[in-house]
């Protein structure tokens, strides 16, 4: 079941987003849980941890952290 797989680790990053204070952070908190569910799911590890740094850089940018 790839599940659990994909789900823990989007979860785990989504409760530390508040925690970080600056792009950066954010930014590598996104691009570690983008290569972990792009690594279970059997997609490219560098594309899913740069979407998720594009997404972790952007997010207060948008409103959603």
């Amino acid at each position: 079941m790839r599940s659990p797989k994909i789900i823990l680790p989007l979860i785990f990053v989504t409760a530390l987003a508040g925690c970080f204070h600056s792009d950066a952070q954010r930014a590598g908190a996104g691009a570690v849980a983008g290569g972990l569910v792009a690594g279970a799911a059997g997609g490219s590890v560098v594309g899913g941890a740069a979407l998720g740094a594009a997404g972790g850089a952007l997010c207060r940018d948008a409103g959603l952290c």
